[in-house]
């Protein structure tokens, strides 16, 4: 299938390609050492252009989403996530659809214009559109009630992102704003 136009891909037109970012910072809890810590890392995404989709009516035009996470100095990724962004340029939305390999999926959107250089999604859990679900365990002893993500393509050719995921820790009564910022270059 061929690569859309950029102009279908409406607000993720700027975000396709492959990207690195090493200033990334990891602020959430550290289970080993009982409190809230910061991880320094670098991540590499790559964002490959598909579509159309057609949902009935509705229209989708979309990035594959490959992203991996490194502490600095270590080659093994300490977080991974595939999915996709989505565009439906009729009804102004944005979506980032992605799951992580600790078993949990985020279906997060938001209201966009086509030539939008920053916009935000959100989930909720427990929502039927814009969600969080989590297995079994994550929902017992770690609940995920929010996710946000902002992101805002630079003048420079980058792009920055700073998300917050909300989670509650029911065994310490704690509730940790577990958030991720990057600034992406492309290299591909």
């Amino acid at each position: 299938m061929p690569a859309p136009d950029p102009k279908d891909l409406g607000p993720l037109a700027a975000l396709a390609g492959t990207w690195e970012g090493d200033q990334g910072l990891d602020v959430s809890y550290h289970h080993a050492e009982g409190q809230i810590g910061e991880t320094p890392y670098r991540e590499k995404v790559e964002l490959k252009p598909f579509g159309p989709v057609d949902n009935g009516t509705q229209q989708l035009f979309g990035l594959d989403y490959r992203m991996a996470a490194f502490k600095q100095g270590e080659d093994e990724p300490f977080h991974t996530e595939v999915g996709y962004w989505l565009w439906d340029a009729k009804a102004g939305q944005v979506m980032r659809c992605f799951m992580v390999p600790r078993g949990q999926v985020v279906i997060a959107g938001g209201t966009a214009t086509a030539d939008a250089t920053s916009f935000t999604m959100a989930a909720e859990n427990g929502s039927n559109t814009y969600g969080i679900l989590s297995n079994q365990y994550l929902q017992e002893f770690s609940t995920t009630p929010e996710y946000t993500c902002s992101i805002t393509v630079n003048g420079d050719g980058s792009w920055s992102y700073d998300e917050c995921t909300t989670y509650e820790v029911k065994s310490k009564g704690l509730t940790v704003q577990h958030t991720d910022r990057n600034t992406l270059r492309k290299v591909g």
